[in-house]
């Protein structure tokens, strides 16, 4: 018994030490998911602006431009897939990467061919490890992503849709990230950022709202030639924002799931000890009254 005794006080110590680490991450994730739900809320106006003056230009122009313009003949597209640096955070990187397969499956049976760029250590490890090829990664920042990082990521994906695809280049670009939508909701979703659908961003336009009018100098092609990057980059940026605010939104979930399970467990174990403790201590009072039994019992014995 006092065996087992100690084998349940020393779980139950480090369940107890498992617990405080879990709590912690919990309350960090809660911080800096506030801190990345204030950012997404910060950077979401301007890249909802530039697109509308981007639809704006494409609109009031009849320039044909990567940007705008979609290719007579798709043959290969772009694959932007944001995941995280660390795990820990439930189903986060399974949903998005999933995703991302799912997209790449659809495009592939259209007849494209799929290059596929990676934001974060889980994504490139799922892809290292089934042996899948990646045309470039990224990853160190995931956390707290900054302009600089999106400028990074927009760099390659921007030279690649403005080269031909028969010297390597890409007919369009799409993105796979996690939307943040409340500290409960995450949704991996995917989105195409080039060309630009004209027709969905005016769907997006507030009813009865009366479009601005643009004057472009010194054209709409020059014009459109200097919005790409500033465009691309706000999208992927906005992206990286949503995908940090919902991986902290998960950590801080799946935290508060392993605090509690160690909770209940600590309070199983306890029990369990308290039984086993019970059991000793009624084991030992029966040997002592057995004891005392038979002592008196050869002592009457003796008297006859």
């Amino acid at each position: 018994m006092g065996a087992q005794l100690r084998v349940y006080k020393r779980r139950i110590r480090s369940v107890t030490a498992t617990k405080k680490i879990t709590k912690a991450m919990e309350m960090i994730a809660a911080s800096r998911v506030v801190k990345a739900q204030r950012k997404v809320a910060a950077s979401t106006p301007y890249a909802r602006e530039l697109t509308r003056a981007v639809t704006a230009v494409g609109t009031g122009s009849n320039t044909k431009h990567p940007l705008t313009t979609q290719a007579d003949t798709v043959t290969r597209s772009a694959v932007l897939l944001l995941t995280s640096d660390r795990g820990l955070a439930g189903a986060f990187n399974s949903n998005a990467i999933k995703a991302a397969e799912q997209l790449t499956e659809r495009l592939e049976r259209e007849g494209k061919q799929v290059d596929i760029y990676i934001v974060g250590r889980r994504g490139v490890a799922h892809y290292n490890f089934r042996e899948r090829k990646i045309t470039e990664s990224w990853t160190g920042f995931t956390d707290q992503p900054s302009y600089a990082d999106a400028k990074k990521v927009a760099a390659p994906l921007i030279e690649a849709i403005e080269t031909d695809t028969e010297e390597g280049g890409v007919d369009e670009l799409h993105i796979v990230y996690t939307e943040f939508v409340s500290m409960m909701t995450q949704t991996a979703l995917d989105a195409r950022l080039l060309p630009l659908s004209l027709d969905e961003v005016a769907q997006e336009a507030p009813k009865g709202e009366i479009p601005p009018l643009y004057d472009f100098e010194p054209s709409a092609e020059d014009v459109l030639d200097a919005l790409l990057p500033r465009y691309v980059e706000s999208r992927i940026y906005n992206a990286l924002l949503q995908s940090a605010a919902s991986k902290h939104a998960a950590t801080r979930r799946a935290m508060k799931s392993a605090t509690d399970n160690a909770g209940e467990l600590i309070e199983n174990l306890t029990r369990l000890a308290n039984q086993a403790r019970q059991a000793e201590i009624t084991q030992e009072i029966s040997e002592i009254v057995g004891g005392a039994s038979a002592l008196a019992d050869a002592t009457a014995g003796s008297d006859y």
